[in-house]
Formats: C-alpha cells, structure tokens, sequence
C-alpha cells in the first residue's frame, strides 16, 4: 500500500484528519497485511504537526496521546513499512518516520524535533524511539540541542538505509519494497514480531521458527532453492 500525505497549503503537516485516515490505513492493514510506504507530496514529507491544533490542546488531550497512539500503532503493523523521505521531517513528521521499520531518504532530507522551542516537548516517541535508532548522543543533539540532520548525517548514524536523488526516491523506495515482497511474508511478519518484542529471548525465535518450519511456502522455497542449486545447501 502506498500512502502519500498532501497538504500542501501546511508542508503535509499531520492535522486531525490526516490523523484519522492512518487510523482507517492501519485497520486495513491489520485486517489484510500489506508492505507500506508511507511518503509525502510536493517534496516534503511532513513539516511537523498542525500547530494551530496543538495550541488548542491541553492537558486531556496530551493524555489521549492523539499522535503517539497512531504512531505506535504504525510501528506495530504487522508487516514492514518504509518511509521515503523527500525534503522536512519535522516535529511529528519526524516522529511518524521514526515509527517505520526502515527509512530512505532523498538527498534534500531533513530530520529535526524543534519542539521546546514551542513549549512542549516530541511527545509522540522520539524521546525514546530517536534514542533506541540513533543512540543516546544523536537523540540528545536533536531533541536539547535542535540540531537537525540532513540526509548524509542520517544515514552515518543509520537513522536512514540509505540516500538517493529526490527524484529517484519513488523509484528507489520501490524497489526496495518489491525485493521485501519476494520474500515469505509470514517469515518477515515473525522476524518483525520477535525483533521488536521487548528484551531478547530464545524461546520466541525457537517458536516463530517452529512455526514457519511447518508452512508450505517454506517447504516450496526450499525445494526451488535446492533444484537451482542442483541439491547443494
């Protein structure tokens, strides 16, 4: 599934709306899983959330976690999703990008979380998920210190996979998903599972390969893999 936000009159800002329709994206998803990228129109991929609704909110809505539930719930969609970032990820934008699975980004990226200087703070997962991605220093220089980073800091502290010319960021993003998509998906919706399960432990990989071990589309991979290969593991 391909998910482009556009509004271009507020730099794909992610208002109520927009809010609720990756709401409806995500209960398709759950309900019929599917590879997801997630992109912006007009070349930015969101230049933050809609500041006239964040002055309108107050302590009952900042505990309703209206952007931090639908941005876990990103992160939990059962099979990978890819952000292609083409110019702004600000603020909640940002957040948004950091809640997929993988992230490649055009070569006028920009990754930042200027929230203090609004009062407030990147309340929707960066203050722990940017730290999980980036490590304790980068997350610190972008959420105290405001520094941003472009594209070619992106990808030296492996926030992004990979950099590419803007114009090829479609194509690019693709092609990514397309090699994703010839692999099992019941195999990449396990591996998902137990990376992203809390702490280590041989017992969920000992499960997920106990069932994937006994579904057909194993057994047919491996068939074809050893035919080609003239019976040679």
């Amino acid at each position: 599934m391909v998910v482009t936000l556009r509004r271009p009159a507020a730099r794909n800002a992610i208002n109520s709306r927009m809010i609720a329709e990756l709401h409806r994206v995500c209960e398709e998803l759950e309900r019929a899983p599917k590879l997801l990228l997630l992109t912006g129109d007009d070349g930015v991929f969101a230049g933050g959330a809609d500041i006239g609704e964040l002055r309108r909110r107050g302590r009952d809505e900042a505990l309703e976690g209206i952007n931090s539930r639908l941005f876990e719930r990103v992160r939990r969609l059962p099979l990978p999703t890819v952000a292609a970032v083409p110019g702004w990820a600000l603020g909640g934008g940002a957040e948004l990008a950091y809640a997929c699975d993988l992230r490649i980004a055009g070569t006028d990226a920009v990754f930042g979380n200027p929230e203090p200087g609004l009062g407030i703070l990147a309340a929707a997962g960066a203050c722990w998920r940017l730290r999980e991605l980036v490590g304790e220093s980068v997350a610190k220089q972008v959420l105290l210190a405001g520094r941003t980073l472009d594209a070619r800091a992106a990808l030296a502290c492996g926030l992004v996979m990979d950099v590419v010319p803007t114009d090829r960021l479609a194509a690019e993003a693709h092609a990514l998903l397309d090699r994703m998509a010839r692999s099992s998906a019941l195999a990449l919706r396990l591996t998902k599972l137990v990376t992203d399960a809390p702490g280590a432990h041989p017992v969920a990989d000992d499960l997920a390969q106990a069932v994937l071990f006994e579904s057909p589309d194993k057994e047919e991979r491996m068939t074809r893999f050893l035919e080609k290969h003239g019976g040679r593991a």
